[in-house]
């Protein structure tokens, strides 16, 4: 299994133009949110009924199992992050199904429509999930490290993804 720091750096790799970045800041939020509100359909009450299990629970509960495997504070950050989406989700669907299905369907088309302009415009490259569909996963890890990295924080990691990516581009 690759490392964490072969994962990102591998996504890095697809992702040098800071203008492609930026979109991603906005496509990949959108697309997570998108996924939990679509996903928050259909709801199984359990606990009596205190907790709805949902199948964006399920996905984003399986999601941050693999990032706490691959880095702890990051999977922390990312089971939050999880959490929050979720919890938005279950909002979205609790409301009329126009509006619930305008929610996750708007979002989703406009999350791609900005990661496919930061590839085509800025990029020039195709989507790191092309060719290696984990790259779905990583995505919203590496926004986080971005992030992160921005505050000062795990800059040790970036750096090496970033050295790691450019030597990979090197080749």
């Amino acid at each position: 299994m690759r490392t964490l720091t072969d994962q990102l750096s591998q996504y890095a790799d697809y992702h040098r133009d800071k203008r492609n970045v930026a979109t991603h800041f906005v496509g990949i939020p959108l697309i997570v949110l998108a996924i939990a509100a679509l996903l928050s359909r259909p709801a199984w009450p359990v606990f009596s009924g205190t907790f709805a299990l949902t199948p964006a629970w399920l996905l984003f509960a399986l999601a941050t199992l693999y990032y706490l495997w691959l880095d702890v504070p990051l999977g922390i950050g990312m089971g939050i992050v999880s959490a929050l989406s979720a919890a938005f989700g279950r909002w979205a669907a609790a409301q009329p199904t126009p509006i619930w299905l305008a929610l996750g369907i708007g979002m989703f088309v406009i999350g791609w429509a900005f990661q496919f302009i930061g590839h085509v415009r800025y990029e020039h490259r195709k989507p790191a999930f092309v060719d290696d569909i984990v790259g779905l996963l990583i995505g919203p890890l590496f926004i986080l490290v971005e992030v992160l990295s921005g505050l000062g924080i795990r800059r040790d990691l970036h750096d090496a993804i970033q050295t790691q990516a450019r030597t990979r581009t090197a080749h």
